[in-house]
């Protein structure tokens, strides 16, 4: 790879890691909003409307930065990759617009809405407001992930004369079967990292013995939806999108795999060094014969190697991706024991008084946000050295007016912003942390006792 390329990757992929911390947490928290306004709708449910308020307002935060660290992943599209978009645009270009045009602007509409008319609004009315921010962020989700999709399995598009892709069936684009798995695994993990965050703020503050009530609330709802949706992540939505890779991107399973060699009854391996000099996995840990079933539904199934493809469709880091994609699954399952651990201490009432428990929980946030991360990068990685799988290469998809120098001044550029950016998310957050969740005020009246709006 030539330089300006090796820049223009790192480039969007570090801007596009750092963006996707935020939205990973505003579509988990949008459905725990929802649960929360719905439990505040029952008699006697005003600390769940408490709840949910404290909530909002981190969600505002998250959505702000997601917005400013968004925008330039469009730009990125005109900037870096200006012959991916000339050649892909007339297809990806439909579910980016749908996205902006329709989901963001229902999201952000909704928002302000839950932040600044919760007096205007009935209690049910609040909630009908929550349930359209969750649709819009849901519905944002679906967009991207499909435009990935389409990158990950292209379908629904015919190649023109000129090279340029056009769409043919935006019924087929739309449903991609890959999107679909795609995005219900993706929306679980965003599930996980929201749950993690409430379970770990409601730990935090029974660790110190303050908010108490809500507290208690937190670690309730985010210890029974991380269990939730961390078993989710694993099954069924990890195993059809693992299945999915088998069939569409074998060559990408191998490598995750470190599988060098082709053959039945393919061991899954647990831990080992990939060593591509010599063709092997070096102090291999395995389960044997499980990689056959977990892909093909038998343990009798061939597994295709790396061996089986010409080194030229290899991913260009099998490394990176092979250690990418089993820290990925490693994290998921300790997420999985952390919180049927919590769960269990929960339904039998010892939680709150378990410390080491709580520890765990507080130090746990971060599992979700590596996890999907690495989930990403799995992805990413595995698709290479394509940027629509079997279609266009990534070499051929870049800008070659921008020379690595220029990429290179951006990306220094980026680093510096985004730490600004995070010392002011970090502080914001801190301080609604210690202002902690707060009852609503009563509204005004007058001498009459009339409310005022």
């Amino acid at each position: 790879m030539s330089d300006a390329l090796v820049l223009h990757r790192l480039q969007f992929a570090f801007t596009i890691v750092y963006h996707y911390l935020f939205p990973q947490l505003t579509m988990g928290l949008a459905l725990l909003i929802v649960v929360m306004k719905a439990l505040g709708l029952r008699p006697g449910g005003e600390p769940w409307n408490d709840a949910a308020r404290f909530w909002i307002r981190i969600f505002g935060l998250a959505f702000a930065m997601g917005v400013v660290t968004g925008i330039p992943m469009e730009f990125q599209f005109g900037t870096n990759w200006a012959r991916f978009s000339r050649i892909a645009g007339n297809v990806i270009g439909h579910t980016l617009a749908m996205e902006g045009l329709f989901a963001f602007f229902l999201e952000s509409s909704f928002l302000g809405l839950l932040v600044f008319g919760e007096r205007r609004l009935s209690p049910r009315g609040h909630f009908l407001a929550a349930v359209a921010l969750f649709v819009g962020s849901w519905l944002s989700g679906y967009f991207i992930v499909t435009t990935n999709a389409f990158m990950q399995h292209p379908v629904g598009h015919a190649v023109g004369k000129d090279g340029v892709l056009r769409l043919v069936s935006f019924r087929a684009f739309l449903w991609n079967p890959w999107a679909v798995a795609q995005y219900a695994h993706t929306m679980a993990a965003a599930v996980t990292t929201g749950a993690f965050v409430v379970a770990a703020l409601g730990a935090f503050y029974t660790l110190r013995n303050e908010h108490g009530e809500a507290a208690a609330r937190f670690l309730r709802i985010g210890v029974t939806s991380g269990l939730a949706a961390s078993v989710l992540v694993a099954f069924p939505t990890g195993d059809l999108q693992g299945k999915l890779v088998a069939r569409h991107q074998p060559v990408s399973l191998a490598a995750m795999e470190g599988r060098f060699e082709s053959g039945p009854r393919a061991e899954l391996v647990l831990i080992g060094q990939p060593n591509l000099q010599a063709r092997r996995l070096d102090n291999p840990i395995v389960i044997p014969w499980a990689l056959s079933f977990l892909a093909y539904g038998t343990f009798h199934a061939d597994v295709k190697g790396l061996d089986a493809f010409p080194q030229t469709v290899w991913p260009d880091n099998v490394e990176l991706l092979y250690y990418a994609f089993h820290v990925m699954a490693g994290l998921g399952t300790l997420m999985i024991g952390v919180m049927a651990l919590a769960a269990a201490l929960a339904w039998g009432g010892r939680l709150a008084r378990s410390r080491w428990m709580l520890w765990i929980l507080l130090f746990s946030f971060p599992a979700p946000y590596i996890a999907n991360t690495m989930g990403w990068m799995s992805a990413e990685l595995g698709r290479q050295p394509w940027l629509v799988y079997g279609v266009l290469r990534t070499v051929d998809g870049t800008s070659p007016a921008v020379p690595a120098g220029t990429a290179l001044f951006t990306l220094i550029g980026f680093c510096g912003l985004y730490f600004l950016l995070t010392v002011l998310f970090l502080f914001l957050v801190q301080q609604e942390i210690v202002r902690g969740p707060e009852p609503r005020a009563p509204r005004p009246t007058d001498g009459a006792g009339r409310v005022h709006a």
